[in-house]
């Protein structure tokens, strides 16, 4: 944000030297980059920070000098152009279609006016500010931008189809020329400002060049507006166009500043272009929201900033950025923030309002700050115990982006994947989607490494994905446990057991066979606990490899994060170590393919009785002597008695119960 020196003067009294006022400001928070005389003027160039939009004008610098050298208020122009035509309303209509992405428009017509090169006050402000001037009616609504941060339009009334304006959304195959001269095909969720016929300019953006204002306008309207900040951002970003007004409009605007910025218009239009000012203001406007107070507890300032700030003077402080008193006692202060301090929500917004004015340098670099400790809440100590499981066996966490290419959105569901959301982004044009599943991700990570000569990495991720919901704007976000493993299927399902049994979950776990197109068919399964939907692990499909362009073989796992959280034992857990040896045995049971382990599993378990401590699958076997439509399955078993020395026998009889409970549910046989 370039301001001029001289401009300044006009609010606020500068008896300071420049370099005094540059290095105050960038103490508090306005980095100066540089100063330069252009033509007698000092045009000083400040880097504004995001959350603070008010100083991207004259107005909002002067408020911040005033606070920081402790003068009195800017002196603020008061504009009360005389109103002599008749009514606004019978010369032009406004009708806005969506008050979300349009909160208010206002709109005032002067006639007769005269179109001439402006003064060389005027042209040497922008000029200062590297702005081209170009007519005394456009430079006026430059003017004001620049002034009070409030972006402003005047339209050509005449070349207006049906003398009015509509705030719609753009439809498909809409065109429009703008100011540049370049033409730009809209998109339909873009808004736009339209007559009867089309659009004449993208709200918030850009004007058309059909309905500029030029040396023969004789009826100019004026429009001043709020639009919603992610509508603007977007559409500044699909087209690749941005101005001083997109900028402003993307970061927020003070909503009381509206109609002063039209009034402030028209008043040095009248002064500057001559013409009569039509009675009364369109205001097609949404009820504004009433900001809440904020509270401030004394005792924590000193806690937070490590000194005593003095009362009187925090609370100068706070009146001086524009906050208005509502309580005050020995104990707290609670103030109400000025409307163009939509960054002022907390208390410790207030105790950095107050460091920042008081000045940081009374603040000693030696100083300590109490500090105390906390303890870790639930989700820290489940996610340091699940990496320490995971690093501990060999795997690395990664850190991946949430946007992604939309041909890699892959939703890990059974369900029909959802709608796609896509985000529009300055710095990425590929990846414009916010993923569904963390496991995309990883896969795009080990592909990297790959072809740089680490073939086996092996990856993990916590973190959120966005899945739309029919019923609100805003995604569910829940987070999910990716893994990326270069070893098989079974290999990945011991890796999540082990992971399980660190938090005591383990015999909830159950595994039922899945048919996600991401994974190979017969090498993947969905997750259980309990009954509850876990997760899906399985081996990566040859399609799926082809597509993250991987070379090798990998198996890959999404869990719910959540489920984890909520069920995880963090306590530690005694167990005594057995006493007497277990007896271990391994069988081959010939069944039909079409059985799934998880279900020989459960009669096996119900089988045994409790003498059987582990059952572990071990293999399956297809052709061969096996007959056709059959399959072995190889399994481990293993028996032990708590109060004595199992004898053979005895796991023998076990088995024998165990082989004929399957072949009485399943047919299945012992294989030889």
């Amino acid at each position: 944000m370039i301001v001029s020196w001289n401009w300044l003067t006009e609010y606020v009294r500068l008896d300071m030297p420049v370099e005094t006022l540059t290095e105050r400001l960038a103490l508090t928070g306005l980095n100066h980059e540089s100063t330069d005389d252009v033509g007698g003027d000092l045009a000083i160039d400040l880097e504004v920070t995001s959350n603070r939009p008010d100083c991207l004008c004259h107005l909002g610098v002067a408020r911040e000098i005033s606070a920081i050298f402790e003068k009195s208020a800017p002196r603020e122009p008061n504009p009360q152009p005389v109103e002599k035509g008749k009514g606004v309303d019978r010369s032009a209509t406004v009708r806005v279609d969506d008050l979300d992405l349009c909160p208010r428009f206002t709109a005032r017509v002067i006639d007769g006016i005269t179109v001439r090169e402006s003064p060389w006050w005027l042209k040497k402000r922008l000029e200062t500010l590297g702005v081209r001037p170009i007519n005394n009616v456009v430079d006026i609504t430059n003017y004001v931008l620049f002034e009070c941060g409030q972006p402003l339009h005047a339209y050509d009334l005449d070349r207006l189809t049906g003398r009015g304006l509509i705030v719609r959304k753009a439809t498909k195959g809409e065109t429009l020329k703008a100011i540049n001269g370049k033409n730009y095909e809209l998109q339909p969720e873009m808004l736009v400002i339209a007559d009867s016929a089309r659009p004449v300019g993208l709200a918030g953006v850009m004007g058309g060049l059909e309905t500029e204002i030029g040396s023969g306008t004789k009826s100019v309207l004026i429009e001043s507006a709020r639009f919603d900040p992610m509508s603007i951002r977007a559409t500044s970003r699909a087209l690749g166009l941005f101005s001083p007004a997109s900028y402003r409009f993307e970061r927020g605007l003070d909503p009381e500043r509206t109609e002063w910025a039209s009034r402030r218009c028209v008043q040095l239009i009248l002064q500057l272009a001559g013409g009569v000012l039509r009675e009364g203001l369109i205001d097609v406007a949404a009820p504004i929201a009433e900001k809440p107070d904020v509270s401030l507890r004394w005792a924590r300032v000193p806690q937070i900033l490590g000194i005593d700030v003095p009362r009187d003077r925090a609370v100068r402080a706070l009146e001086s950025i524009g906050l208005k008193t509502i309580d005050l006692t020995s104990e707290r202060i609670v103030v109400r923030p000025p409307s163009w301090r939509a960054d002022l929500e907390r208390e410790i917004d207030l105790i950095e309002e107050i460091a920042r004015i008081y000045g940081y340098e009374h603040i000693p670099e030696n100083r300590p700050v109490p500090l105390a400790s906390s303890k870790k809440g639930r989700r820290e100590q489940v996610e340091e115990s699940t990496r320490d499981v995971l690093t501990g066996m060999g795997l690395d966490e990664a850190a991946t982006f949430s946007l992604i290419a939309e041909e890699h959105v892959d939703p890990l569901r059974t369900e029909p994947a959802p709608s796609v959301i896509k985000v529009e982004h300055s710095s990425r044009k590929r990846e414009v989607a916010l993923r569904q599943s963390v496991a995309p991700s990883l896969l795009l990570a080990r592909a990297y490494n790959e072809s740089r000569g680490n073939a086996d990495v092996c990856l993990f991720e916590i973190a959120q994905v966005y899945i739309p919901r029919e019923d609100s704007s805003v995604p569910d976000e829940p987070a999910r446990l990716a893994i990326v493993f270069g070893g098989d299927f079974s290999a990945l399902k011991g890796l999540i057991e082990t992971l399980l049994d660190r938090f005591h979950l383990v015999e909830g776990l159950e595994a039922r066979p899945s048919s996600l197109p991401f994974f190979t068919n017969g090498r993947q399964a969905e997750l259980l606990w309990n009954g509850e939907r876990f997760g899906f692990l399985g081996e990566v499909s040859a399609e799926k490899r082809n597509v993250f362009e991987l070379k090798d073989g990998c198996s890959a796992a999404e869990l719910e994060f959540g489920l984890l959280l909520a069920r995880a034992e963090l306590t530690p857990q005694y167990r005594r170590l057995p006493q007497y040896p277990g007896v271990g045995r391994d069988l081959s049971m010939v069944v039909p393919v079409s059985l799934a382990w998880s279900e020989l599993a459960a009669e096996v378990r119900k089988a045994a009785g409790p003498l059987l401590e582990t059952l572990e699958f071990l293999d399956t076997f297809q052709g061969g002597n096996i007959p056709e439509g059959l399959q072995s399955l190889h399994f481990g078993l293993r028996f032990r008695h708590p109060e004595k020395t199992l004898s053979g026998e005895e796991a023998d009889r076990a088995v024998a119960l165990i082989a004929a409970a399957a072949e009485a549910k399943f047919g299945a046989t012992l294989r030889s």
